[in-house]
């Protein structure tokens, strides 16, 4: 191809880690042709960004990758828990967290749990299933420039390899371009927050003997108070690789060559608390930890997602599921409107509904730091843990926008407590059903269509779908939940529906495809179809 030839295409993803692989996958399963260019060779090969919580994994199951992703991470599955030591030997030694879910039975809120898998083995798993469903992902390529208007954005694309440039028109562009966002910065788009909050060197390193000091409880991380080996000690396959998060202080004039390997072997021994420890340095990488979120999550037909979009701790691993939901937030939307089914203007719903989760989730991972005394981060105090609060972020957080009806504006984003009941904004409840012979959650069906939830009399609010689909153009699967004949989910035998979606036997939930409740009917209506199609108008954004 030569240099002055261009291309076409729906959408196009600039950045190719876990945020942009995850776009890819998602709008891969919604059939929505796109390019994705990363200006790196290939996927990562440090193991950061571990942790993918209850709501990530049920994403990807609903994706067909749980069990891909969970063989990837085979080596961590027993892993759990938070440690604190003054050394790995010595005889201080607490449990922050003992068990991520808090001790709740997870089975009975989701369909997945929290599954630990770097980043180095989570993204080559992205990358052969996002190129399998006929991604065109390019390795190996930066965005050099781009323009855009109420019509598309034409980009400039350099091979990194050959210098050679060439163009792609595409119809929108989603940066997950990383927390130096080139793309935001073109935009002009700032950024809230009281930005570097303290600085980490990421040590990967082996050890044959350390497992042995490790104990019987495999931990997710593990913090080390001593001043000669304080940092966070994380295993990599609990066998002989390992990372360990050292302080780093750039305002005391440190910099990254003062770590020399002999300065950081003699910190792990210490850390361990063995001075004969064998220690084999393989690896160091900066990081800054940041809490800051974009002013706005784009502008036009442009979008911000992942890092580009905001930024916080690590703990609790927020930051990188925070940007897998945008992605999967953004693809459905991205989807209804290259479909026909939505107005342009729901797109607008995107930074609306994912700003505010930022926002909210940020601050918890900063009490989680403070709560966790995270190596190099000295807040003020932050409040006593409660691990079920870790699920309530995950889990709970809710949207109120206009492509949500009967959501009220006024609740809060996360809830003070544990709660999923099927409320207009709120990620739909999960619950085990029988689908014929098949054993599935209730979240298994959000995807690709919009799906309305019905009980007894529900024969009327299929009706009234099949109606409003054919008005509307919009897609919608309708299943009647019950042990009837006509039913078509039949849920275990201790199970009320209505009860846990918050409505009536004879009432119905609208749910969207990204899984979140677009509306709930308390009661069987007479004039269903005008109701149901009237709540789409609104929710797609086509009044």
């Amino acid at each position: 191809m030569s240099g002055h030839e261009a291309e076409s295409v729906p959408v196009l993803i600039v950045g190719g880690s876990l945020v942009g692989l995850s776009t890819s996958v998602f709008l891969g399963r919604l059939g929505i042709e796109h390019m994705l260019v990363e200006r790196h060779a290939a996927t990562s090969t440090h193991p950061r960004g571990r942790g993918n919580n209850v709501r990530t994994m049920e994403i990807y199951r609903t994706a067909g990758l749980e069990s891909r992703i969970r063989e990837a991470a085979g080596v961590l599955a027993g892993n759990d828990g938070i440690l604190q030591v003054d050394t790995l030997t010595g005889k201080q030694r607490r449990w922050i967290i003992g068990d991520i879910a808090g001790g709740m039975d997870v089975s009975r809120v989701s369909s997945s749990d929290w599954c630990l898998c770097s980043q180095n083995d989570l993204e080559p798993v992205l990358l052969r299933y996002a190129r399998q469903q006929g991604a065109d992902i390019r390795f190996g390529s930066e965005m050099l420039s781009f323009t855009h208007d109420g019509s598309g954005v034409r980009a400039r694309i350099m091979r990194r390899d050959t210098g050679g440039t060439y163009t792609v028109n595409a119809g929108f562009l989603v940066a997950a371009d990383g927390p130096r966002s080139p793309v935001r910065g073109h935009l002009g788009i700032g950024q809230s927050g009281p930005g570097e909050l303290f600085h980490n060197v990421s040590v990967t390193f082996r050890s044959r003997a350390l497992k042995e000091y490790v104990g019987a409880k495999r931990f997710v991380v593990c913090y080390v108070t001593d001043p000669r080996g304080e940092g966070a000690l994380l295993p990599v396959d609990n066998e002989e690789r390992w990372v360990i998060h050292v302080p780093w202080y750039p305002d005391r004039n440190e910099t990254l060559e003062d770590f020399t390997d002999e300065r950081l072997t003699a910190h792990i021994r210490a850390a361990v608390g063995v001075a004969d420890l064998d220690v084999e340095v393989t690896g160091k990488a900066p990081w800054h930890a940041s809490k800051r979120v974009a002013d706005s999550y784009g502008e036009g037909r442009v979008f911000l997602a992942g890092d580009s979009a905001h930024e916080m701790p690590p703990t609790g691993a927020f930051g990188s599921n925070t940007g897998i939901q945008d992605a999967h937030n953004l693809a459905w939307k991205l989807a209804a409107v290259l479909r026909g089914w939505a107005g342009l203007p729901l797109l607008d719903s995107y930074g609306s509904e994912r700003r505010p989760v930022a926002l909210a989730t940020g601050t918890r991972a900063c009490v989680q730091a403070a709560d966790e005394q995270h190596p190099g981060f000295s807040p003020a105090a932050g409040r006593n843990n409660d691990p079920a609060d870790l699920m309530t972020v995950a889990l709970c957080y809710r949207y109120a926008s206009n492509a949500v009806v009967g959501a009220p504006p006024e609740q809060p984003i996360v809830p003070d407590a544990f709660h999923l009941g099927g409320e207009p904004g709120s990620r739909a409840p999960h619950m085990w059903v029988m689908r014929g012979a098949d054993r599935i959650s209730t979240l298994d069906l959000y995807e690709r269509s919009f799906v309305l939830l019905a009980g007894s009399g529900g024969q009327k609010w299929r009706t009234a779908a099949e109606k409003a689909a054919s008005t509307l153009g919009v897609p919608i699967e309708v299943y009647l939940v019950g042990t009837g004949r006509d039913h078509d989910l039949a849920p275990d035998a201790d199970a009320d529906w209505a009860e846990l979606h918050g409505t009536a036997e004879d009432g119905a939930v609208l749910v969207r495809p990204d899984g979140f409740v677009a509306w709930r009917a308390d009661a069987a209506m007479p004039d269903a179809d005008r109701v149901l199609a009237q709540v789409l108008r609104t929710v797609l954004c086509r009044d």
